[in-house]
């Protein structure tokens, strides 16, 4: 297992496992970014009707040279349940410095009442400068399963 059900850190309390919600919710996974490395990562996820956002943490892949504030162009790619993908977007993320994990978001996308959006099966690219790219794909389920969202 990759990591224990908690609830998001923005917003105050939070969701039951597996949701969403408004109040927000997180997803560890297993990701695998070719010769950027791999390890755990986890989704943060808050929904404000039909607009949703996910921020991305992760030690496994680190900043090759100092990043800007807001200068990272991140598209995150979810599955939905019964087929289809959702798309988030963004340009946000902290300044990072050489050797500092990376992270991005929040990326913004739009979701419908019920929408089940899992990690699995989609993508994260992020490029940086123009023209580093960087491609992850989770290797497993998010745990403890997808975010759906109300």
């Amino acid at each position: 297992m990759l990591g224990r059900w908690s609830p998001g850190a923005r917003g105050g309390g939070g969701a039951p496992p597996g949701r969403a919600g408004r109040a927000g919710g997180r997803g560890p996974v297993a990701a695998q970014c070719g010769s950027w490395g791999g390890g755990d990562a986890t989704l943060t996820a808050t929904q404000n009707g039909t607009s949703a956002t996910v921020t991305i943490n992760t030690s496994a892949v680190t900043a090759p040279l100092a990043i800007g504030r807001d200068s990272l162009v991140s598209t995150l790619t979810l599955v939905k349940a019964g087929g289809g993908t959702t798309v988030l977007k963004g340009t946000k993320n902290p300044a990072m410095a050489t050797g500092d994990a990376l992270e991005v978001g929040p990326l913004s996308g739009t979701v419908a009442s019920g929408d089940s959006l899992e990690a699995f099966g989609g993508t994260l690219k992020v490029t940086a400068f123009g023209f580093i790219t960087i491609t992850c794909t989770a290797q497993g389920p998010q745990s403890p399963g997808p975010f759906v969202f109300d």
